[in-house]
């Protein structure tokens, strides 16, 4: 019973934290998608908003693939044939590296994208 119980706190204490991106700094942020498209702001309460940007209002389960001090790898399944896989790489507090693919709405999406800090939220 004793050695049950100490393998599963064990196991809580290695649980995946994603720490990182709590390192980013809240406020509004500016998406620059590296093929062009069109600029994007968002609002940024915690950087774990930035896993899910595709589905940013799914309720989604998630299995993180790495969990490094600068970088973390995040795939997730959400309702319906919805889901993806997010890299985001930290370079300062103020800005990031994202890079996203999978299937939102029943198609494919892809992409890479610069994310800086620009102020705070309107």
């Amino acid at each position: 019973m004793v050695a049950g119980l100490a393998a599963g706190i064990s196991a809580a204490a290695q649980a995946p934290s994603l720490a990182m991106l709590d390192r980013l700094e809240p406020g509004q942020w500016q998406l620059r998608f590296r093929d062009g498209s069109s600029t994007q702001q968002i609002c940024v309460r915690n950087g774990r908003e930035l896993i899910q940007l595709r589905h940013p209002d799914s309720k989604c389960s998630r299995y993180v693939v790495e969990d490094g001090q600068d970088e973390v790898t995040v795939q997730y399944t959400c309702r319906g044939p919805n889901y993806g896989r997010t890299s985001i790489r930290r370079e300062t507090g103020s800005l990031a590296q994202v890079e996203s693919q999978g299937i939102a709405g029943g198609l494919p999406f892809q992409f890479t994208a610069e994310a800086r800090r620009t102020g705070n939220c309107r």
